[in-house]
């Protein structure tokens, strides 16, 4: 029995000794949040429940996984993923599966995914993978290049219409070029061009996103139509005071006011159930994964490590960042979901893949004489 019991000690060593303990409890705890919280949003669909929590195995299998894979190994990788991701992502628009009048899904047999969740992890590794080999000669035509790398599947996912998706990737693609030194000068310059081109980009938008947007500046402009879902998000969080109405209360939940309150207003769903407390202790789990995150990229060896993992760090921040302030009506709604807590089994696997990214960037990590 006793040799039994070591043999099964070894084994649990095997399969933990590249999983980060901080980062996994906060992602579990996160992940955790979702599921009790999707029970109440989803009217406790067995069906949804289902889903994502065989989701959830599979990416927790995937994260295992990478986190087992060195570094370099997923430089190699960099860009066959990249060329593999663009490749999908055309394939959608031209044989993408139509849902609620978006193409951003491929059928796969009985399931289908959203390619633009694998170009959130194959952007960064590529841009870190090229300003690796450029690192001591990189010029502002490296910067050029990688402006182009992260226009390609900017504008194809803008076209499926994901906005929201469209915008957290040219976030990703944008960190790595900050952190790989892009100065400081031509970033303002880019937001100036940005906001300078803002009057041609707008005739481009579709009309309800232009709509939401107008909608935001001015909330009252269409309280019952374009406004309706800030509008709704607003009442169900403030609704919920300090103690919240209690899991499975929420009346804007249940009575049918609140709209895609299982994915991308999940937060609104937890905030009136579980009021400010719920809603303090979530952000102190985002706060430690966050954290964590940032305490792996500071300790990271070589400029790739250093470049991908701070780029998924950043990801992660921005995910959450947005949705909860979209949900809050700090932002326009752009149809981001909240990391780890929205319905979708696509962007839980995709962002446990960034997880098993940034432990096998600590597991790698070169220790340092002091």
């Amino acid at each position: 029995m006793e040799k039994f019991g070591a043999i099964l000690g070894k084994v649990w060593q095997l399969v933990v000794r590249r999983i980060d303990s901080y980062l996994m409890a906060a992602a579990l705890a996160i992940a955790g949040v979702g599921m009790i919280t999707l029970v109440s949003a989803s009217d406790q669909s067995v069906a949804r429940l289902t889903s994502q929590a065989l989701s959830l195995g599979f990416a927790l299998l995937l994260m295992w996984a990478i986190a087992n894979i060195a570094p370099q190994r997923l430089a190699r990788v960099a860009l066959p993923l990249y060329v593999i991701a663009v490749a999908l992502l055309i394939a959608v628009a031209v044989g993408g599966t139509l849902v609620n009048g978006s193409r951003r899904w491929l059928s796969i047999g009985i399931a289908r995914f959203q390619p633009s969740e694998l170009m959130k992890i194959a952007l960064p590794l590529m841009l870190a993978w090229y300003f690796q080999r450029r690192e001591t000669r990189i010029h502002l035509f490296d910067y050029a290049l990688a402006l182009l790398l992260i226009a390609v599947p900017v504008v194809l996912v803008r076209r499926q219409p994901d906005l929201g998706t469209a915008l957290i990737i040219g976030a990703t693609g944008f960190y790595v070029l900050y952190l790989a030194g892009l100065s400081w000068k031509i970033i303002i310059g880019l937001v100036a061009l940005g906001a300078a081109a803002a009057p041609l980009i707008w005739p481009h938008l579709h009309d309800y996103q232009q709509e939401r947007i107008l909608t935001f500046l001015d909330p009252s402009r269409d309280p019952l139509g374009a406004g309706y879902h800030s509008s709704q998000a607003s009442i169900a969080l403030g609704s919920g005071g300090v103690i919240g109405k209690g899991w499975l209360n929420g009346t804007q939940t249940h009575l049918d006011f609140l709209p895609e309150r299982h994915t991308d207003f999940i937060f609104a769903v937890f905030g009136e159930e579980f009021g400010l407390i719920g809603v303090s202790v979530l952000l102190l789990l985002y706060v430690l994964l966050i954290g964590r995150a940032l305490a792996i990229t500071m300790n990271a060896s070589t400029t790739f490590t250093r470049l991908v993992s701070g780029a998924i760090t950043l990801m992660f921040f921005t995910y959450a960042f947005v949705n909860m302030a979209m949900v809050s009506g700090l932002l326009p709604v752009v149809g981001v979901p909240l990391p780890l807590v929205s319905f979708g089994g696509t962007a839980l696997i995709s962002l446990f893949i960034g997880l098993g990214i940034l432990m096998s960037v600590q597991a790698n990590r070169k220790l340092v004489n002091t």
